[in-house]
């Protein structure tokens, strides 16, 4: 019996996968458990519609990730803050990633999640900083991070 399997299931398929399986296990476990469906043209069609709904919803989320990374790739794209520091340029406290994604969205307006920079510890030190951070997959960029004495 063919099946259009609506989760993943160990050993047997992915998610959206049509398989052909005993028919006894489809019709006793797969289908009474909500795993999968049979493969009929009515439940094909909707497959096929919703791999498209998907597609185009990652597509677009993947062209938003571009363009977010275009406005971080520019020159001017600079996160600027002041802070107070030691005579050896290290900081009186430190600039972490939350700062740094409100800084990006109140200096430039652009919305990035805080658990996408990939900063392994606060800013410390004066001068300018590169942030990497994943927008999306295999979309990277980088925020620029300047950080200057305060008077």
């Amino acid at each position: 019996m063919k099946v259009i399997f609506t989760e993943d299931v160990r050993g047997r398929g992915k998610r959206g996968e049509v398989k052909e399986v005993p028919d006894g296990y489809a019709q006793n476990y797969l289908i009474k458990r909500g795993l999968a469906k049979a493969a009929t043209k009515a439940n094909m069609h909707t497959l096929e519609r919703v791999t498209a709904n998907e597609k185009a919803a990652y597509e677009s989320e993947k062209a938003e990730a571009e363009k977010v990374k275009a406005l971080l790739d520019q020159d001017k794209t600079v996160v600027n803050f002041k802070s107070k520091a030691g005579s050896d340029s290290r900081l009186f406290g430190s600039i972490s990633s939350k700062r740094i994604v409100e800084g990006l969205e109140e200096q430039f307006g652009i919305k990035v999640d805080k658990r996408k920079l990939n900063l392994r510890e606060p800013i410390k030190t004066l001068g300018y900083t590169n942030v990497p951070v994943k927008l999306f997959k295999g979309v990277e960029g980088k925020i620029r991070v300047h950080i200057t004495e305060q008077d």
